[in-house]
């Protein structure tokens, strides 16, 4: 693509914001919805060669999102004010996302592997622990699933408070503790199971029942039920 190229060089039926008006944002390839959602290049870099550049250096969608605004705004062709709109418009098609499924028959949530295909897509890719509650109803059905904190797991990082207050919230009957471990393996640490010992107590307080702590890692999940360790 030469230096002098510009998006209006293109014929009105090739640019990404006339194909989306005429065919839909579905028949657009991901380097089009990027190069509309950042609007217009930079000098010497029209906007769909940034998207595509952009898109080379992160490798995918899913990589852009989970970057900061800090990271996006450094790359050539981006800034502050673009990185802000990348990271909006990518939340904007994880929470419809989100929103689509709760829509969806809610799922019986009984095994650690229930768990694992609920949450593995969410966390993966998360470099740092993320502890997430599952709320469930009598019935063991999910009502909603919730990301509580973020960072390595301990009384400061995750109080029974900002747990138990989302499952109250949600009048959840019981309630399924989980989180990943970036480095892929999913045997717990003291910390955890301290934690989570501590948490099935507050849990009989307040009528909770804790049914499990789930650890997600490379291959099969941990359960610290299953293993015996709660």
């Amino acid at each position: 693509m030469d230096d002098s190229f510009k998006i209006r060089d293109l014929p009105a039926s090739a640019r990404p914001r006339e194909r989306l008006q005429e065919l839909g944002a579905a028949k657009l390839s991901d380097i089009e919805l990027l190069a509309v959602i950042i609007g217009k290049g930079v000098k010497g870099e029209p906007v769909l060669r940034v998207a595509e550049q952009l898109l080379n250096k992160f490798k995918d969608l899913r990589t852009i999102a989970n970057a900061s605004v800090e990271e996006l705004s450094k790359f050539k062709g981006i800034g502050l004010a673009k990185a802000t709109q990348i990271k909006a418009g990518l939340e904007l098609g994880i929470r419809v996302g989100k929103q689509s499924a709760l829509r969806m028959e809610k799922p019986i949530i009984k095994k650690p592997s229930d768990v694992q295909a609920l949450l593995h897509g969410e966390l993966r890719d998360k470099e740092k622990e993320c502890f997430v509650l599952v709320m469930l109803d009598t019935r063991s059905r999910l009502i909603k699933h919730k990301e509580i904190s973020a960072g390595s797991l301990d009384a400061s990082i995750v109080h029974p408070r900002e747990v138990f207050k989302e499952a109250i919230s949600a009048s959840a009957a019981s309630v399924i503790l989980a989180h990943n471990h970036p480095s892929g393996n999913p045997e717990p640490s003291d910390d955890d199971i301290r934690l989570t010992k501590r948490l099935i107590e507050v849990g009989k307080i307040i009528d909770i029942n804790v049914l499990d702590h789930i650890i997600i890692g490379a291959g099969e999940p941990f359960s610290m039920k299953g293993n015996k360790l709660i």
